[in-house]
């Protein structure tokens, strides 16, 4: 199921562009800032203006050659191809690439999820005729709860437990910054205490117009006053030297895998947090019958629930099975 003018490694064939191409190319379009889609040693990026912002802070002011910011819904005309990026709802300055040519119209969402999010500007159904899509959860039994309810569950273990430290593992990229934001939004107004990993992030949020409130760098807080306190902090961090310092942590964990009770199990998470950045099986299912889509690629997830799914709408689909992305599924390291 071939298309004319886009192939099966996202290479939009008649500008020969990359779209979150894993090796260094020329010429790449990025949906968002996470790593398994945003790396460094591009010749020309195109990509939102937070999306570049993200990259520069992470990978340096050089880490491509160009860069040429495209704000959301304008066409930029390359050659015979039309392009343009649409918000993903994913993380900030996440897009969709819209590519048109000669009558016929592709949407590759990247990350996408369709949930309100305040630190990520809001998901835009586009039409098309071929959708690429992610499927990280691509099955039926991921179906994600309302993520406010999850954070007030957060917030009743700190009231029952005040006297420890409750640790968040999540992302450092959109993640973090997601929970911050509904902990505020649920009424917690006292200092948030950050891993050193979350600092430069958060900044640059806020920095962009993300209202986090008070962030407090955790390392400069004694032991004793981290009890009853919120602390966020990547997974990995969690359970090596710098947690030793917490007072008799209850370990939480931010992630839509939080739903699978053996893995939670598994990692010592005490209180599971089903808190996710990608659509789940409905909002999947939903977006590609209102995209209006003849032919669906699937890509970096459980592809084959969603094939089937879609062929038993008598659409065209098929998985593409693009190994460079990571299959944790909220991002690096989860």
């Amino acid at each position: 199921m071939a298309s004319p003018f886009l192939d099966r490694d996202l290479r939009v064939i008649p500008i020969d562009a990359y779209i979150d191409p894993p090796q260094p190319r020329a010429r790449a379009i990025i949906t968002h800032g996470h790593a398994d889609h945003a790396r460094a040693g591009h010749g020309a990026v195109l990509a939102t203006p937070d999306t570049i912002a993200i990259m520069k802070t992470r990978y340096g002011e050089d880490c491509a050659e160009r860069f040429e910011e495209l704000d959301y819904g304008v066409p930029l005309q390359v050659g015979e191809v039309t392009i343009s990026l649409h918000p993903a709802g994913h993380i900030l300055g996440s897009a969709q690439v819209r590519l048109q040519y000669r009558g016929q119209v592709a949407v590759v969402t990247g990350d996408y999820k369709r949930g309100f999010d305040r630190t990520a500007q809001e998901f835009e159904l586009v039409k098309c005729d071929l959708l690429v899509t992610e499927a990280t959860f691509g099955l039926p039994v991921f179906q994600h709860p309302d993520p406010l309810d999850e954070i007030r569950r957060l917030l009743r273990s700190a009231a029952l437990y005040p006297e420890r430290a409750h640790v968040v593992g999540c992302y450092s990229l959109g993640k973090a910054q997601r929970v911050i934001a509904l902990l505020r939004d649920a009424g917690h107004d006292a200092p948030v205490y950050l891993h050193g990993a979350m600092i430069r992030l958060c900044e640059l949020y806020q920095e962009r117009g993300i209202a986090l409130g008070e962030l407090r760098h955790s390392l400069e807080a004694s032991k004793a006053e981290l009890a009853g306190q919120m602390v966020i902090a990547p997974p990995s961090a969690i359970k090596d030297r710098w947690s030793r310092r917490l007072p008799d942590p209850v370990l939480a964990v931010a992630s839509g895998w939080m739903s699978v009770k053996q893995r939670a199990r598994q990692a010592g998470v005490e209180l599971p947090l089903v808190i996710s950045d990608h659509a789940d099986w409905n909002e999947l299912r939903q977006t590609i019958a209102e995209t209006g889509a003849e032919k669906v690629w699937v890509t970096h997830g459980r592809e084959d629930a969603l094939v089937y799914h879609c062929r038993q709408q008598g659409l065209e689909a098929e998985p593409l099975n693009i190994v460079a992305y990571e299959d944790s599924g909220e991002g690096e390291g989860e």
